[in-house]
């Protein structure tokens, strides 16, 4: 069974670019589990996926001609059944082994082994393994038909290349060609109505010969490289792109540096199969437009990488990716500065005509865009926000912040119909916020209008200043309430209206800004804007989604899931932005080692105290007759109120620490006192002792949550 090395390789029109890598991946990934699965390689075999926009290929390490036979143990019958009583094998036996292609000479041969409460025959035979060329077939098959296909096409085959019975196929793009090899000879597969073989097709223009030959598997990204022009590897050439675009960068100088963009990065790389970076240019009276529509409008529709200088401000250069090497690349850039002028003009046009109108003038017209059928218009939307951001900006900064959360919510939404954001709606806010500062409104207007959309996504920057945070905060909190209130509500991967994205960054706000606001009251409040009877009394859904998020947000920050439920379920959790000091607290309590005995203690105490009914908190010390009650009693005289106090003044990790000191009389009481005593008195004095130790323990933290 020799082991070589494969190399599949479809070749097609060109693919889908923002699919391309997820496809390749795909296709490779598959692929070689299947191969594994049929033991015609490693398990640890190594995979090497290739995806540009004309193929999609893959090369296997160690790839067997043929799979080991396996051992194969099949479980006939209970031998009562197989057997009659002189031990000759019954009709049963006999059909069965023929279904498995053996006589009556298989019999002497068959095992013996308990079953359950029985014994059973079993055929044990040896399994020959998997020939290359069907397991290949097979694991073809399989990848092909598992690939995120974006959208399907239906093709009619090319003549003269049509398998009997073929007519048309179904994939993402037409295929022309079908490359496998193993070592350096042909595996005989078919797929997509072509027949397999050791050729295929370069660079379109640039290829040095047509068809390019691969000699062997490992040869193939070469022969592509030299004899094709292409680079075959998704990651290989991304890096070119990079190493490229960095040195183009370098020769404009002045500290320019691309567009940092990983999702143009990836879509560029799809669209070139050997890239050759270029500089070109723009007339400078266009960066008198906002530098963010310029930016949008060269990726979105150009996929250029915009240039920006020392500071990050927009050049007038920027950078083209071509797809092929002239001599002469003049014509080349021409063509692309051509092209971007039309684009960059509208775009300052849009600009120019937006400021003809102040934003304050554009808020009568949101009565008369539809934001949702059952929630009424943007207009509508709009009041509700205010309402809420009013709210809270007077519990956070009284009538000024009140006053400035009201102007900004007003304003907030009514770039939405200039035209620059009819055009381009990613900028929406940013462009409010500078058609805000044309309008002669202050930066904090400006900056919470254009923040109040913030965090847009994990790890997205907060809102700069307080009235955006209280906008953005308002925002979101409608859109939950009124979503959960229509039952909108996220199902598995579905989440059309972001509502987890506008939970976390409540979340975000709440914590990382460290509001003083309470989390029950803002969603109630959020429920309170809406008309009566508009909505359906979701609130303590609601309650529990944004709760979800914030657990996620907290274990994604590092903490662990007995952390964070501990920190979240304490008994007087507060504002959440006291939580992560809680975590913190939570952390070093579980460093000491009174940490398990203590938190075990107090998981018990809990059990009894939900057991009992009626339990006051008044001790009574007369009634305190046991040594180890009268020492617990003692020692939380000494150590709670410190505690209390470190609580009090926001030492969480103080206050836990110091009741550490109560591990030793817990541990006492617990083994010479009977809390459930007789006496009907001793019994409700010991258990309010429990009681009063209990909520003392969970100020800061639910300790139960700790216990293993």
């Amino acid at each position: 069974m020799t082991a070589q090395n494969l190399l599949v390789e479809l070749f097609v029109e060109e693919l889908p670019p923002k699919a391309l890598k997820k496809l390749g991946d795909a296709f490779a990934t598959a692929l070689v589990q299947s191969l594994k699965a049929r033991g015609l390689a490693p398990a640890d075999a190594a995979v090497t996926a290739f995806a540009s926009p004309r193929r999609l290929g893959a090369h296997v390490v160690g790839v067997l001609a043929r799979a080991a036979d396996k051992p194969v143990s099949q479980k006939l019958m209970p031998v009562a059944v197989g057997l009659d009583a002189n031990g000759q094998p019954t009709p049963a036996l006999l059909k069965r082994l023929a279904g498995l292609g053996a006589d009556a000479s298989a019999v002497a041969g068959l095992r013996r082994a308990p079953d359950g409460k029985a014994e059973a025959l079993f055929f044990d035979s040896v399994a020959p393994g998997a020939e290359l060329a069907a397991g290949l077939q097979k694991a073809l098959d399989e990848a092909i038909a598992q690939l995120p296909i974006p959208k399907v096409m239906t093709y009619q085959l090319e003549s003269g290349c049509a398998l009997p019975g073929w007519d048309s196929v179904q994939f993402v793009r037409p295929a022309h060609g079908l490359v496998a090899l193993h070592g350096s000879a042909v595996v005989p597969v078919q797929a997509l109505g072509l027949q397999s073989g050791n050729t295929t097709h370069g660079h379109r223009f640039e290829a040095k010969v047509d068809p390019v030959v691969i000699a062997n598997a490992d040869a193939y990204a070469a022969a592509l490289a030299n004899d094709g022009a292409v680079i075959a590897s998704f990651a290989d050439r991304r890096a070119e792109i990079v190493r490229q675009l960095a040195a183009a960068a370098a020769k404009v100088g002045g500290g320019c540096q691309p567009i940092d963009d990983d999702a143009l990065l990836d879509e560029v790389t799809a669209l070139v199969e050997r890239p050759n970076v270029l500089v070109c240019e723009f007339e400078t009276q266009f960066l008198d437009v906002p530098q963010e529509c310029l930016i949008l409008t060269m990726k979105a529709n150009q996929k250029y990488f915009p240039l920006l200088d020392a500071q990050g401000r927009l050049t007038n250069r920027f950078l083209v990716v071509s797809n092929i090497s002239p001599a002469d690349a003049s014509a080349v850039t021409g063509g692309n500065e051509r092209v971007v002028r039309p684009r960059l003009a509208d775009a300052k046009f849009f600009f120019d005509q937006d400021r003809k109108k102040t934003l304050e003038s554009r808020v009568e017209g949101l009565g008369k865009v539809v934001y949702h059928n059952q929630l009424g218009t943007q207009g509508e939307r709009v009041e509700r926000v205010r309402a809420m951001a009013k709210a809270i900006g007077q519990q956070l900064g009284g009538d000024v912040l009140a006053q400035q959360a009201d102007t900004a919510a007003r304003l907030a939404k009514t770039d939405l119909l200039t035209d620059m954001v009819g055009e381009f709606s990613e900028l929406q806010g940013i462009m409010g916020g500078y058609y805000a500062r044309h309008d002669g409104l202050s930066e904090a207007i400006a900056f919470a209008i254009e923040d109040h959309y913030k965090p847009r996504f994990a790890g997205d920057a907060l809102p700069r200043n307080t009235v955006g945070t209280v906008v953005a905060l308002a925002d979101k909190l409608e859109t939950l309430a009124g979503m959960f209130g229509i039952g909108n509500l996220p199902t598995g991967d579905k989440d059309p209206f972001a509502l987890r994205r506008h939970a976390l960054g409540v979340a975000r706000m709440l914590i990382e800004g460290g509001l003083p606001l309470q989390f029950h009251e803002l969603t109630r409040l959020a429920f309170s804007v809406f008309p009566k009877g508009a909505l359906q009394d979701t609130v303590v859904q609601l309650d529990e989604f944004l709760i979800e998020r914030l657990k996620g947000y907290l274990k994604d920050s590092g903490y662990s899931v007995a952390e964070v439920d501990a920190a979240l379920y304490a008994r007087q959790l507060g504002f959440w932005s006291t939580v992560p000091r809680r975590l913190a607290a939570v952390r070093e309590f579980q460093a000491l080692p009174e940490a398990p005995a203590l938190a075990a203690a107090n998981k018990r105490i809990g059990n009894i105290l939900k057991k009992s009914d009626g339990v006051g908190d008044a001790v009574n010390a007369s009634l305190l007759n046991e040594p180890a009650e009268r020492a617990l009693f003692d020692a939380m005289q000494a150590t709670v109120p410190g505690a209390d106090a470190r609580f009090e003044a926001g030492d969480f990790t103080a206050s836990l620490q110091a009741l550490a000191a109560l591990r030793a009389p817990v541990d006492a009481f617990f083994d010479g006192v009977m809390v459930n005593a007789d006496d009907p008195a001793l019994k409700a004095n010991r258990l309010a002792l429990l009681q009063q130790l209990h909520r003392a323990m969970n100020r800061v933290a639910d300790l139960s949550r700790l216990a293993a």
